[in-house]
This record gives C-alpha cells, structure tokens and sequence, in this order.
C-alpha cells in the first residue's frame, strides 16, 4: 500500500504515526495467542540469522567435499560453531564480530635473545578478560614457551 493511499484510509498524520514502529503479523492459525505468534515470528528471524551467518560468517558454503560422511561433518561443525558463537554473544551480551574482533588482537609473541627463545601472549585489556570470563574459558598463560640458549 503506498504511503498516500495509507494516508488516506487512516484519515490523518497523527493516526499514521501512531502506526510508526509497529508490525502486522497474520497467522492462519485462529486459536493462537498474538504473544505466540510474536515470539514464532521472532524466532523465524533468528532462524535467517543463523542461517546466513552459516553461509557467511562460519564459511557453510562453498562445500568442497564429495563423500556424504564428509559433507555431513562440515555441516556439523558449521552448526557447532554457530551454538558457540550464540552462545558467547548470551554470555556477554556483544555480537559475534565485536567477540571475535577483540579476541583477534590477542597474539603469541616470540622473543629471540643470546639467552634464548620466549614465547608470551600480550596483555589481555579489561573487554578481553571479560569475554574469557563470561564464556568460563581459562586465560592463555603469559609465557606459553620458553627454551633457553
């Protein structure tokens, strides 16, 4: 419906503005409540969330794999990932880019010296603590290496 013919069914500006931010959903079923079919629908948008984070940010597609055995592990894995990363995004309370953004910039650093080789990871800020505290995963050690001279 255009916007001039919705002007004129509801007959003024204010009536249409009290539409602004409100959805329609239909359902065939009579016997429903409309709180279950909010919430069907809300979960039929998470569903094409993950969906296309599937496709897109766990890399679904393209499959090279040609046995069945194979291609049903992908799939597996690709679901897997995708609890875990719905599950760190309840935990903290962040989306999966800012999660795996801050996580990314924690990086084993290798130390060469006349008295050897050290490997440590750098410092980890407050955010990144935090999100190894909400997901109760165990911080790496500062030194994951060390082979002297």
């Amino acid at each position: 419906m255009h916007r001039a013919q919705l002007h004129d069914r509801l007959g003024s500006d204010h009536a249409e503005g009290r539409l602004d931010g409100k959805y329609l959903i239909a359902t065939s079923d009579p016997h429903i409540s409309s709180e279950d079919a909010a919430l069907g629908y809300k979960s039929l948008l998470e569903a094409g969330r993950g969906f296309r984070d599937l496709k897109s940010s766990l890399l679904l597609r393209p499959v090279f794999h040609r046995l069945e055995h194979r291609i049903r592990a992908h799939v597996l894995l690709c679901w897997l990932a995708l609890l875990l990363t719905r599950v760190a995004e309840r935990r903290t309370g962040m989306t999966w880019h800012r999660i795996a953004t801050e996580l990314g910039r924690i990086h084993a650093v290798t130390l060469t010296g006349t008295a050897g080789t050290a490997v440590h990871t750098t410092p980890l800020t407050s955010t990144q603590a935090g999100i190894l505290r909400d997901c109760q995963v165990t911080p790496p050690p500062r030194i994951t290496a060390l082979d002297p001279a």
